[in-house]
């Protein structure tokens, strides 16, 4: 689904990532781990072309979605980020609605039929399991919810616009407990529909949900193979000292 050859990233002087080779397969769950800098949420932005957004960004390398690279002059960068999706650390709700919210996507692509568009938010919420639990309250603030259900919403507003992957850079950072279960939970049942790519600083949260594990040190990917393989019997010394928490 993703690949990643001889990927460099420089912001301006400073060298963020290094010779990354990465193939992330379809409809799995693959999870980044590593300490604070290593270059873990760079690449997840890699894949939606948000590092554009920082002055004195250089790339150089291969980045290919479904065969295609995302870095060529005539990527269609709208059309990207409509694939491929991004929940942040803290819900980043709208100030609108929960229905204007989740419809807001769809609205910006042209589709404007109310029954069409109710349709969409209903789904959507469906999908990350609040359509019940938010019954007869669409028209109430989003800002208004728990951060847990924030997050799910914001998951929802993704799926209103039809992805085929999720970039999840620690969605559960600013949560308790009780509610990163709730989204783990999700992201298990989502998996069955879309690709998805987390960021996380929890090693348990990995080995809980990840079917795949990348370590990152330095801005190299020092590692990367099947979650049991990286918790387990990692190949690199470097990857054992970190995950018995050597360093870090």
């Amino acid at each position: 689904m993703i690949k990643t050859t001889n990927l460099n990233l420089f912001y301006k002087d400073f060298h963020a990532l290094k010779n990354v080779n990465l193939r992330i397969k379809e409809k799995v769950i693959t999870a980044m781990i590593g300490p604070s800098g290593c270059g873990k949420s760079t690449l997840l932005r890699v894949f939606n072309r948000m590092n554009d957004l920082v002055e004195g960004t250089r790339i150089t390398g291969d980045v290919l979605i479904n065969d295609k690279n995302i870095y060529c002059p005539d990527c269609d960068l709208t059309a990207l980020r409509k694939k491929v999706g991004m929940v942040f650390q803290r819900p980043n709700v709208f100030p609108l609605s929960i229905f204007d919210n989740v419809s807001y996507g769809p609205k910006v692509w042209g589709i404007t039929n109310k029954t069409t568009l109710s349709e969409i938010v209903e789904n959507s919420l469906k999908g990350v399991n609040l359509l019940e639990e938010l019954e007869g309250q669409l028209k109430q603030p989003a800002l208004s919810l728990s951060l847990e259900k924030q997050q799910r919403l914001c998951i929802a507003r993704l799926l209103a616009v039809e992805p085929e992957v999720l970039l999840m850079d620690e969605p559960c950072s600013a949560l308790d407990p009780i509610s990163t279960a709730k989204i783990e939970e999700l992201m298990v049942e989502l998996k069955n529909k879309y690709t998805i790519v987390i960021v996380t600083h929890n090693m348990q949260q990995a080995a809980r949900i990840a079917d795949e594990v990348g370590f990152m040190l330095l801005g190299e990917l020092i590692e990367f193979d099947k979650t049991s393989k990286i918790f387990t019997n990692p190949a690199d010394e470097k990857t054992a000292n970190y995950i018995s928490g050597r360093f870090g």
